[in-house]
């Protein structure tokens, strides 16, 4: 077929917005299926693989036209390499806004503060010819040594899944795609190309999957990128039950499955097994191996066919927005895209610590933050002037401008807020050209003369990066040094993190009346955490993952990163604050954690059953459960609250956490002002994945429903009986005596039997753990083989 003229651009497939651009361009517009039945084999095959780094395989001949779209990084910000294309953003890439990175949206808990987001990335893409962003990601944050944990929200799939979804409806309301990664159980660095994440069904649907769920289901990302590992001795680029079975089959997913570039190992199983899209370019070698399997017989031209399709698709839902830019000439807003960056900056930005101080002029004791003016504060900290902005590895961004803190606050200011480096960052000369020692005791100079002092800490780049994990939790050792030193001749110690995951807090943090979590800002970090140090932004960052005193006491310790090809998730269900809950251990600072300059009063925690509930309810919209909490601000300034809902199963017949993150609120307040807060929980909020029945259940019984502002700090609780499912096991020959007694049907006969004298009184403690088939064949239960095969027949029946 030939190109077709239009007068008019197409909106974008799945977009649900307009697409701007002028009212004339020339489209590349295509029929899928007409394309497709004119495609030979081998040009099919070719669709399946890149052109070269970044961008799919054209096709062009006299009636079949396919123009290559370009994909590319990353998850906070456009990577698109103008010059030397590479994989490890290595390459120059175009300007662009770098965004805070997942780990600074996470802790924002606000999907529509995120959709805001997704939308300017998905202009920033357009306009660059780019079809699809690569991100978010989404991936468990397992363990805190997890070099990329930059990249991902939440250890919570709750948190990760709202957000996720919401960065996937900003970016694709554009007319751009995008790609969750990384699918599925990536969660370390550590031989991620070829580890085996062993970990059991529940384990997965629980906890690993949920957040893909949620955003398939509610945002369809245009693509989904599989990830480098196996699962359970299989790759996840050819694991047929990961990307057909549960992915398409269950989820619904409609659209294409990408490899991360350079997870295939064999292409035929790939394709077989679901997956659509190799990257990078193989320079023709896979196409052909999939043309020879077709050949022979070992794979389907069918199977062929619907990957191609796919592909086709993808090419053809992204060139209306595409096309309407070029011809449009648009551009995109650099001043509004940094200011919204700021924003975003701000809101993830957690106050952990600010006690009140006392002093010879204020004997009641006020917190140092926020700041009453620049007088008499003064600045510790190279990362203060050259501040660690985004993680290194892919999502590298070569931002359109830089802010940092020290300038941020001059200017906020204008006063010459004094300054010392105190250490250098990555061994880079901080410009004084002198030692350790001498930037340490110029920082206790500068110290000795201020009111207050801000010490900026964090990580170096080569602390924390795709690739590989980091060693420990600490900071480094000379920056603690600085820390220390400051402290000693100056008590009014404000700590400023930059990292991008939980650090150690637990040897130093009783130096510092005040600690703030800035996490790595994006490209205008240095003004927002000014923003929150001088009160201008009330912070409501709250911590989507758990800091905890040592590593040691992080569930994955001790299997993790793994070895010899394997890493066992030996922990199970009780990842970050389940673990922590289920110990009852002590934490430097829970999950759900943040600070504000007001504070917040709940009051009237409800929650009413509004109908029965079963597993087969989580996509469903009418509620099961509908929790009420009034929530006030008591506080002298506005400010936002993160409303918490936990649910417990404290009668279940399995194991389930202490309590698990169902649903959360942002609410902005007035000072006064109280709002009445509703969240709605569905079947699926309280059921668990039953690993006999294999599916989602709900039993039946009381639920635990507790709110509060974090997994430790709980302000109210209500208990309700829901109506469940029967999730009654058949009994089986294998059966225990206890479950037989236990039995509605049959467990009353049973207990007769056991209770009457056919078992004698010191075998009672015994028998409940012996299968059925074994007591009747000992003679003790009352009945023999025939008696327990009519047994069982009137209990199943």
């Amino acid at each position: 077929m030939t190109i077709e003229e239009t007068t008019e651009a197409p909106a974008a497939a799945g977009s649900g917005a307009a697409v701007p651009g002028s009212a004339t361009t020339t489209s590349r517009a295509f029929d899928v299926e007409r394309t497709l039945a004119a495609l030979t084999l081998e040009e099919k095959a070719s669709l399946l693989s890149g052109l070269d780094f970044w961008t799919t395989q054209p096709v062009g001949r006299d009636d079949v036209a396919v123009p290559g779209v370009m994909v590319t990084d990353g998850p906070h910000g456009l990577r698109k390499q103008a010059e030397s294309p590479d994989h490890l953003g290595l390459g120059t890439s175009v300007p662009a806004t770098c965004f805070p990175p997942a780990a600074t949206l996470g802790s924002t808990w606000d999907p529509a503060l995120l959709r805001r987001v997704g939308e300017a990335l998905g202009r920033e893409t357009r306009v660059n010819d780019v079809a699809v962003l690569l991100g978010p990601g989404i991936n468990i944050k397992r363990s805190p040594l997890n070099g990329r944990n930059f990249e991902y929200l939440s250890e919570d799939p709750v948190v990760s899944g709202e957000l996720g979804a919401a960065l996937v409806d900003g970016i694709q309301s554009q007319g751009v795609g995008t790609s969750l990664k990384h699918f599925a159980a990536n969660n370390q660095e550590a031989d991620r190309m070829r580890v085996s994440a062993d970990v059991d069904e529940r384990t997965l649907r629980e906890i690993y999957l949920p957040g893909f769920e949620r955003v398939v289901k509610r945002a369809q990302p245009w693509t989904v990128m599989c990830s480098y590992n196996k699962i359970n001795d299989v790759y996840a680029s050819q694991n047929h039950w990961l990307l057909t079975e549960v992915l398409r089959d269950e989820w619904g997913f409609e659209g294409l499955v990408v490899s991360d570039w350079g997870a295939v190992r064999d292409r035929v199983a790939a394709v077989a097994a679901g997956l659509d899209l190799e990257m990078p370019a193989s320079g023709g070698r896979t196409d052909a191996e999939v043309v020879a399997a077709v050949r022979a017989g070992t794979l389907d031209e069918a199977v062929v066919d619907v990957a191609a399709r796919r592909v086709l698709h993808l090419v053809a839902r992204s060139l209306p927005a595409l096309d309407a830019a070029a011809a449009s000439g648009e551009d995109f807003d650099v001043e509004s895209h940094h200011a919204l960056a700021r924003e975003a900056a701000a809101a993830g930005t957690v106050l952990l610590k600010n006690d009140a101080v006392l002093d010879e002029l204020d004997q009641q004791g006020t917190p140092l933050l926020p700041l009453a003016s620049a007088e008499g504060v003064a600045v510790v900290g190279e990362l203060a002037r050259t501040p660690r902005y985004q993680g290194a590895g892919s999502s590298q961004v070569n931002p359109t401008r830089l802010d940092d803190a020290l300038s941020a606050l001059r200017t906020a200011t204008g006063a010459e807020v004094p300054f010392a480096a105190g250490y250098t960052v990555d061994g880079a000369d901080a410009g004084s050209g002198t030692d350790a020692d001498a930037l340490r005791d110029e920082a206790v100079e500068v110290a000795r003369a201020a009111g207050t002092v801000l010490v900026f800490l964090g990580l170096p780049a080569s602390y924390e990066s795709e690739g590989f994990d980091r060693a420990h939790m600490d900071l480094p050792a000379e920056q603690v040094a600085v820390l220390e030193a400051v402290a000693a001749v100056n008590p009014r110690v404000v700590v400023v993190l930059a990292n991008g995951s939980a650090v150690s807090v637990a040897s130093w943090q009783r130096l510092a009346p005040a600690v703030v979590e800035g996490w790595l800002g994006g490209q205008a970090g240095g003004s927002a955490v000014a923003d929150v140090l001088l009160g201008t932004v009330n912070p409501a960052g709250r911590l989507a993952e758990t800091i905890p005193l040592r590593l040691e006491d992080n569930p994955s310790y001790g299997n993790f990163p793994g070895e010899l090809g394997h890493v066992r998730y030996g922990e199970g269900l009780l990842v970050g604050y389940r673990w922590y809950d289920a110990r009852q251990a002590d934490v430097a600072y829970p999950f759900g954690h943040g600070l504000s300059y007001t504070t917040f009063a709940y009051d009237g925690v409800a929650a009413e059953v509004l109908r029965p509930a079963s597993g087969a309810d989580d996509d469903a919209d009418a509620a099961v459960v509908r929790v009420t909490v009034t929530v006030t601000n008591t506080g002298e300034r506005q400010g936002a609250e993160v409303v918490q809902v936990y649910v417990g199963d404290p009668e279940s017949q399995v194991q389930r956490p202490e309590r698990e993150l169902k649903a959360f609120a942002k609410v902005d307040l007035e000072p006064g002002a109280s709002r009445e807060v509703t969240l709605d929980l569905v079947g699926r909020d309280l059921a668990y994945w039953h690993p006999v029945l294999r599916r989602w259940v709900v039993e039946g019984g009381e639920f635990v429903v507790s709110v509060g502002s974090s997994s430790r700090d709980l302000r109210g609780a209500a208990t309700v009986v829901v109506e469940g499912e029967d999730v009654r096991l058949p009994l089986e020959p294998l059966s225990t005596v206890a479950e037989a007694m236990a039995h509605p049907v049959v467990g009353p006969r049973v207990q007769a039997l056991v209770h009457g004298g056919a078992v004698a009184d010191d075998m009672l403690g015994m028998i409940g753990d012996m299968p059925l088939t074994v007591v009747a064949d000992f003679g003790m239960g009352g009945f023999d083989r025939d008696g327990l095969t009519a047994l069982l027949a009137e209990a199943n029946g």
